[in-house]
């Protein structure tokens, strides 16, 4: 096996979460990846394209995967023209508090930031880019 990139781009619509999730798990199989590291990235995609879909008003997303085998990683990398919005910008919640007692959001990226070996936002011209590592094993 040589180390693998593949995209693929999707329109901005929540039911395509589940046409990234197969795109992202089928390419993983043959890495045998642990099933806590497939359950992390899923939750990742589905936080991240959500974020996309509901707050960027892009019309599709660009999700590219690279695999490192070396050291057996996978990182995706979102790419959308919407506007800019930056998910790691926002103060993690306090989890600590009563669910009542909580600002509602931010649940999801805080997830996401603490399950994900790397987490990297960026703005480039008019794309909002945004790069989730995981260790596949």
């Amino acid at each position: 096996m040589q180390n693998l990139e593949k995209e693929i781009i999707v329109d901005s619509k929540l039911e395509n979460i589940e046409t990234l999730t197969h795109f992202v798990e089928s390419a993983l199989e043959p890495y045998d990846p642990s099933p806590k590291a497939m359950m992390q990235i899923s939750v990742a995609i589905d936080e991240l394209f959500s974020n996309v879909v509901r707050y960027s008003g892009s019309s599709n997303m660009k999700l590219i995967l690279n695999v490192n085998e070396d050291v057996l990683t996978a990182t995706l990398t979102f790419i959308d023209e919407g506007i800019e919005y930056d998910p790691l910008a926002k103060k993690d919640p306090d989890v600590k508090l009563p669910a009542e007692d909580r600002e509602i959001g931010g649940l999801g990226i805080f997830l996401v930031k603490k399950t994900m070996d790397g987490v990297e936002y960026k703005r480039d011209g008019q794309q909002n880019i945004l790069k989730v590592v995981k260790k596949l094993k």
